[in-house]
């Protein structure tokens, strides 16, 4: 799928380099087909040294190599990216934004010829079991979807949706790992209440999350079918869960998505 193209980088951060490490570890193209620019001299010598990828300083002859052009930036500098890149990307190249808020129409107008898609990765990319929604711009075709489809599959689990998805998308899965983060804290805090040590109570919680979480993709079942099976009559997880109905938790992460959802809109719309 990748044979002879150069994929580029346009920014060295996190996501870039778990993108990196994880096309890489699955063997989907070579390191000397894969292109890096960053600002940041530190950051290009690192990923050089780590990945033997190629770094440049010049994100615009950067931009005019590549075949794939992964914009890895943030969102505040996108406008200004796509300024000094815009008259040197071959027009057939595909571009892949992951700045998060930014509309595709923002990436068209700047590079009309192009195909663009947009890609709302989460932070578990950075340990290979990330969550990105994929959406295609008006000349993108399955085909381009599919080969980032291929990029981001290396880091974790991918999903198709039209861009009208991606404030929910990103209430969702993006914010996600914050309210899963929380949830492990606060069952971690209870363990030690109840007299676990904090590293044990930790790793206990962190465990069952992860545990449970497998046992739903790797089943298919419906989360509700796989409580059910864990919940005798009369026994401690119903009596647990009861608790947790009463205090409202349900509510509080479906309120919690709704206000990410809509914290993301106003962003769009800010820029």
């Amino acid at each position: 799928m990748f044979n002879n193209q150069q994929i580029g980088f346009i920014g060295g951060g996190a996501i870039a380099e778990a993108l990196i490490r994880g096309i890489l570890q699955a063997k989907i193209i070579q390191a000397g087909q894969i292109l890096v620019s960053d600002v940041n001299l530190a950051r290009r010598e690192h990923l050089e040294k780590a990945y033997g990828v190629t770094a440049i300083a010049d994100s615009k002859l950067l931009s005019s190599k590549a075949d794939i052009l992964l914009l890895t930036v943030k969102p505040n500098i996108i406008e200004s990216v796509l300024q000094t890149i815009s008259s040197a990307v071959s027009p057939k190249a595909i571009i892949v934004s992951v700045a998060a808020g930014v509309r595709i129409a923002t990436v068209e107008e700047k590079l009309p010829t192009n195909p663009v898609i947009r890609v709302m990765p989460n932070t578990p990319v950075a340990v290979g079991a990330g969550m990105s929604v994929i959406a295609l711009g008006s000349k993108a075709c399955t085909e381009h979807g599919e080969m980032a489809a291929a990029l981001f599959k290396a880091v974790g689990k991918t999903v198709m949706a039209g861009e009208e998805l991606m404030d929910a998308v990103t209430g969702l899965s993006g914010s996600g790992p914050g309210y899963a983060f929380v949830l492990i804290d606060a069952l971690a805090d209870a363990g030690v209440r109840v007299g676990l040590p904090r590293q044990m109570s930790i790793l206990l919680a962190a465990q069952t999350l992860l545990g449970a979480a497998k046992m739903v993709l790797d089943t298919g079942e419906h989360p509700a079918k796989l409580r059910d099976a864990v919940t005798s009559p009369g026994g401690t997880t119903i009596a647990g869960i009861q608790v947790m109905e009463q205090r409202g938790v349900r509510a509080a992460l479906s309120d919690a998505v709704t206000v990410a959802c809509e914290r993301s809109r106003e962003m769009g719309r800010l820029k």
